[in-house]
């Protein structure tokens, strides 16, 4: 098959990089060859692959070598389980320049370099939050990555990041290949959670992909920096992730977006309860002008 590039993109703390590698663990037990790139300047995109704290990565390598010319790429590709190649972009110190830059710096590298190989079947990209600009946005922008995956949840700002994600990705798909291709909803467990998705991704014009539920052995497999598929292979939570690998390798809906509008978000958060319905009577009110109820 030819190789097919992803790119992971949601508001951070919302679970891509555990998704990510429990994801392409999963992918790689059925016999898939996968590369992870990490493009998050902490470098946590790969560690329950590696069983590492943190791999070292392409720009910090760069900084002790001199510069990215002076690397090779087993310098910066280590192998984990399953076969999956990773890579991690990083970024520079704190405070000191555009975490971007780490990015672009570390696709071009591994372009040069040939680590995109002939047996490969995916390449993740694994990106920072839900930010869309300079080099962050590269993998939609330079179309390295045609499919895009966003995870999310019933809650309203990973909603919000996830509309904002689209609203990016519709800029470059009109000039690219670059396409959505589905939410993953990482449940926080709110309610109706699976309904609201389904909800939000058909009025973006694409689909929930995979509803995973929330488990503790997600986090008792990361405390011993593994993926569940790893760690407890018979699992119900494996399972959840296999069924993910499945659609994804089978999915063929890749859409150009159709962002909504705040009003249209803000309107369906209420239609689900998520949201209180605005009281237009007590904004710009103090405490002492609006009566308390009882």
């Amino acid at each position: 098959m030819a190789l097919r590039q992803c790119a992971i993109y949601g508001k951070g703390g919302i679970g891509k990089s555990t998704t990510t590698q429990n994801l392409v663990a999963a992918l790689a037990e059925s016999g898939k060859k996968v590369m992870i790139v990490g493009c998050d300047p902490k470098a946590d995109s790969t560690r329950l692959i590696l069983h590492s704290k943190a791999q070292n990565s392409v720009m910090e390598l760069a900084a002790e070598a001199g510069s990215v010319e002076d690397l090779e790429l087993e310098d910066v590709l280590s192998v984990g389980y399953g076969g999956i190649k990773c890579v991690e972009s990083g970024g520079p110190e704190p405070g000191v320049g555009c975490a971007g830059r780490g990015v672009i710096t570390a696709i071009n590298f591994l372009e040069e370099e040939g680590a995109y190989t002939d047996d490969l079947d995916f390449v993740f990209y694994d990106v920072l939050g839900d930010v869309v600009c300079g080099g962050f946005a590269m993998p939609i922008r330079e179309n390295k990555a045609q499919e895009i995956y966003i995870v999310c949840s019933g809650e309203m700002m990973a909603m919000y990041a996830a509309n904002n994600i689209a609203k990016g990705i519709v800029k470059y798909a009109n000039s690219g290949s670059v396409r959505l291709a589905g939410l993953i909803c990482n449940s926080r467990q709110t309610d109706r959670e699976d309904e609201l998705i389904e909800a939000l991704a058909r009025m973006l014009g694409t689909q929930m992909i995979h509803f995973i539920p929330r488990a503790n052995s997600v986090q008792h497999a990361e405390i011993r920096r593994m993926t569940v598929i790893e760690y407890d292979p018979t699992n119900p939570q494996a399972d959840e992730y296999r069924s993910l690998a499945k659609k994804i390798v089978e999915n063929k809906k890749f859409v150009i977006p159709t962002p909504i509008t705040m009003d249209e978000l803000e309107a369906l958060l209420m239609e689900f309860g998520i949201m209180e319905v605005e009281d237009a009577s007590i904004i710009g009110k103090k405490a002492a002008e609006v009566p308390v109820a009882a």
